[in-house]
């Protein structure tokens, strides 16, 4: 929650939505954890270059989300944790991976050792002979051909300014005090088990987040507690605009609060963001938006008549 969220963003949210409300239909009862990653580097970033806190800038824009999913006609997930106060679950599940020989120190943090992991690679089809071994990469998202040692928990920057916590480890039967901040793929572990159980049914996301973010909690989720995460991993493709991919810089990256603005309604906006299968590329056009419009007045009309003649 660093920015305004892209329409991109709230197809994968809409098609969560679709699946949960298919589920109760069936007479499932559903519970739904949204995480809300409220402290990561892009959010650290924009404090840096803002000058506003962390807790400013993050709750301004989990709020605007939220007004964004009841506009979609979403329904309210029934969990909403905030990584910055689930530290204390991150903590322990980090001392369990070190305590099983998965997790090491470094000299920037505590790392994940990827090549312990046999299964490593099961979900983003990623093979061994591609992983680093030893070698560690700090950032939170990189390529299949970077696959290296990623970060449980990142030591202290200058950068990093008043946002760190100060924890506790046992590593090589010593105590050592730590201040820094998670890893963002630590972070989503952590809380999905922590109101869902260490291992549950669904969990759902963009397809640029089979690797690394969904493939390393995967890693170390089953590391740490020997059970199977996930049952089924469903990913929507992406969404492109006018043909094109989404960009700034083509004047064609569209905000919730654009097409609002411009006149669309939510319900309008939902129609275009599940008209086509979640594992195709959806083209958000115009005037498709403008077709959607169209459709729904028909059936409304068609409702209305139908109730008027009874």
């Amino acid at each position: 929650v660093y920015d305004w969220p892209h329409i991109g963003n709230y197809r994968a949210f809409v098609f969560s939505d679709l699946i949960k409300r298919y589920f109760l239909w069936k007479g499932y009862k559903v519970i739904q954890v949204i995480n809300i990653t409220d402290v990561e580097d892009k959010i650290i970033k924009k404090v840096n270059e803002t000058g506003k806190s962390l807790k400013q800038i993050t709750r301004f824009y989990e709020k605007e989300f939220k007004k964004g999913l009841k506009e979609l006609n979403c329904l309210p997930a029934e969990f909403y944790p905030r990584a910055t106060e689930h530290i204390k679950q991150m903590q322990k599940l980090i001392q369990r991976l070190i305590d099983k020989g998965y997790a090491y120190l470094s000299e920037d943090g505590i790392y994940y050792k990827i090549s312990k992991f046999k299964n490593y690679g099961k979900l983003s089809g990623i093979k061994k002979e591609q992983l680093k071994v030893g070698a560690r990469v700090n950032v939170q998202e990189y390529s299949k051909e970077q696959a290296s040692d990623f970060a449980l928990w990142k030591k202290w920057q200058p950068e990093d300014g008043k946002i760190c916590w100060q924890l506790e480890f046992f590593i090589d039967g010593k105590k050592m005090k730590m201040k820094g901040r998670p890893g963002w793929h630590i972070e989503c572990s952590a809380m999905s088990m922590h109101y869902l159980g260490e291992s549950f049914d669904i969990h759902t996301g963009g397809i640029d987040l089979i690797f690394p973010h969904h493939e390393n909690e995967i890693a170390q989720s089953e590391a740490a507690t020997e059970k199977k995460f996930v049952n089924y991993w469903l990913h929507n493709a992406h969404l492109i605009v006018e043909g094109k991919k989404m960009s700034k810089s083509l004047g064609n990256f569209l905000t919730l609060k654009d097409l609002i603005e411009k006149g669309y309604k939510g319900y309008e906006i939902r129609y275009v963001l599940i008209n086509c299968h979640y594992r195709e590329q959806l083209n958000f056009t115009f005037q498709e938006l403008n077709a959607a419009r169209e459709t729904i007045n028909k059936v409304v009309n068609t409702i209305d008549r139908a109730k008027s003649a009874v």
